[in-house]
């Protein structure tokens, strides 16, 4: 390989990580990922404690119980229609709360791809 493209060791984990550390793309996929993961977990928590199947929740959301088991596990990012779908199943009211951050303000970055129920 060339000076400009180095070859990417992938057997060294620490090195991988440090290089994509700092990528604009890979901060986003991060952040993206959490937030669905910590969605759906939620959504999971709350289900289980009306003692509800996934499947009674996605009749009474409108889905199906693979896009709800899906969504639990992290797999998707809902819309705010299939949120208040779900919210309402659970007998919920979505609310969107947008909050000062200690973090400093980025430039966004667009993914390529948008995952929807």
């Amino acid at each position: 390989m060339t000076e400009s493209s180095p070859e990417l060791k992938f057997h060294d984990w620490e090195n991988l990580k440090k290089r994509w550390q700092d990528n604009p793309e890979y901060q986003a996929g991060c952040a993206e990922a959490k937030l669905a993961y910590e969605l759906g977990d939620q959504i999971r928590s709350i289900r289980r404690s009306l003692k509800m199947t996934q499947k009674q929740l996605a009749e009474l959301s409108g889905m199906t119980q693979p896009a709800v088991a899906r969504f639990e596990a992290g797999g998707t990012i809902p819309t705010l229609p299939v949120l208040q779908r779900l919210a309402a199943a659970l007998g919920l009211t979505l609310t969107v709360e947008l909050k000062a951050s200690k973090v400093k303000p980025q430039t966004p970055v667009v993914l390529n791809r948008r995952a929807a129920i």
